[in-house]
């Protein structure tokens, strides 16, 4: 009886989870330099922490009733039986580091600015995934207003420049001083309507009344336009830092508009809280970051003294698809400078060699040396847009030369192996759009 063949296995995404291909680069290459260039025109440094911390981390700093710790981070024991969680978000391993570091040691503030994956466990929403990835700044050891509108009119602008119209939705959900008095009115509130309330609303009642404002449930939104409003019971200098931010930004002319319902869903912000949305649009699927100060944060996670900070995010994938709606152009990758032809084994070996010559140099070189017929490799460089072709056949192996092709008017010039990186260099200079790739410095010999 011959045996069935087993089915042969297949693999998929996970779901939630996204593959960047080839052509979304163009993409993901101009994000990244929007952002460096944003950080270092504001003064912002790079910092990198690990995509895997302790997860009492998180436990701390986000909140035991916050979404994201009770629904959405990543958490398991490693094998040294250790629980650990995948970053569901920047601040608090940016929090951790600068007081591991010492970096109150530093001229204050510090500033720095990241750019990487994050991990949620939440449902899957437009422009957002289980993993995704967010640039996020934090300012920490300043609690001057300044700073605040600082970085919300470097959010604002970041989009304005992008050619994408956002607005700024704006509170105040004041300090540990007076919050407990806006909580005590809230709570009264919410209790005696608590029949509107769904399942998840009622939980959040019980555990962290502020939660509920963040609500998607459209009955509740409804009834919270008669809630108690959280700026109408700061304490002085709660309310004059809020007001001193808004003077900033009226300032700066960035639009913005009071919403008592931004309280972020964290458990460490403090004064102000804002988000970044799309002009005209509101709810989340329209948010593309959003920020808010944490004054009480470091010194709960340790550090000596109170140690005020500000800081925001935003989501880099809704961002992209927000420009691909919008049909906003971004640069294309850069051409190569050169495509290198060959053909024959020695001439493999040849052009191997003058690959690593050009590329020493700088210049983006186009190649298929896998390939052994010359009219599919022109026919390559041809697509590419390639200005020159260097072809290295036999006859060339023989006289030790190299055949540069013209790619537009099929004209051919035969130059010497020893001349042919200065003369690359010369058909190069000629044309209107040849860029040589950035190199470091050499190394100075000690």
């Amino acid at each position: 009886m011959p045996q069935s063949k087993s089915k042969k296995q297949t693999f998929q995404l996970l779901r939630g989870m996204k593959d960047i291909l080839p052509d979304e680069e163009r993409y993901w290459v101009f994000m990244r330099d929007r952002v460096r260039d944003f950080a270092r025109r504001y003064g912002f440094r790079s910092i990198e922490t690990p995509i895997l911390e302790q997860s009492n981390l998180y436990l701390r700093s986000s909140g035991l009733s916050s979404d994201i710790v009770t629904k959405e981070m990543y958490v398991f024991s490693d094998p040294g039986n250790e629980r650990v969680a995948l970053r569901p978000e920047f601040t608090p391993g940016i929090a951790r580091a600068y007081i591991e570091h010492g970096m109150l040691n530093q001229s204050q503030p510090v500033k720095v600015y990241s750019f990487g994956p994050i991990f949620r466990h939440d449902r899957p929403q437009a422009g957002r995934f289980r993993q995704h990835t967010q640039f996020n700044f934090e300012v920490i050891g300043d609690q001057s207003p300044i700073l605040d509108a600082q970085l919300i009119t470097m959010g604002y602008q970041f989009y304005a420049q992008l050619n994408l119209p956002v607005q700024v939705d704006i509170n105040s959900i004041g300090c540990s001083a007076c919050r407990p008095r806006y909580l005590k009115k809230l709570t009264t509130f919410l209790t005696e309507n608590k029949k509107v309330l769904g399942p998840d609303d009622q939980e959040r009642l019980k555990k962290n009344p502020l939660r509920v404002l963040d609500t998607k449930d459209a009955n509740v939104e409804e009834l919270l336009m008669q809630a108690p409003q959280t700026v109408d019971h700061l304490c002085d200098e709660c309310k004059d830092h809020f007001v001193l931010v808004l003077e900033y930004l009226d300032e700066m002319d960035v639009k913005y508009n009071l919403n008592g319902r931004i309280v972020r869903g964290l458990d460490y912000y403090t004064k102000t809280t804002w988000e970044i949305i799309e002009s005209g649009k509101t709810g989340s699927q329209d948010s593309l970051g959003g920020g808010g100060r944490y004054d009480e944060l470091l010194h709960q996670l340790g550090a000596r003294a109170k140690t005020p900070a500000v800081g925001f995010a935003c989501g880099v994938e809704r961002a992209i698809t927000k420009l691909r709606a919008n049909d906003i152009a971004v640069p294309n990758m850069p051409k190569p400078d050169v495509y290198i032809a060959q053909l024959g084994k020695e001439a493999k070996k040849k052009a191997l060699k003058l690959f690593q010559q050009l590329n020493a140099e700088g210049y983006y070189i186009a190649e298929a040396f896998s390939k052994d017929g010359l009219k599919a490799q022109l026919e390559q460089a041809d697509k590419l847009g390639v200005k020159y072709a260097l072809i290295i056949g036999q006859q060339e192996i023989v006289d030790n030369t190299v055949l540069i092709r013209d790619m537009e008017n099929g004209n051919q010039e035969t130059v010497d192996w020893s001349k042919i990186v200065t003369e690359v260099a010369k058909h190069l200079e000629k044309g209107v759009n040849s860029k040589r790739l950035e190199r470091p410095l050499p190394l100075q010999a000690k």
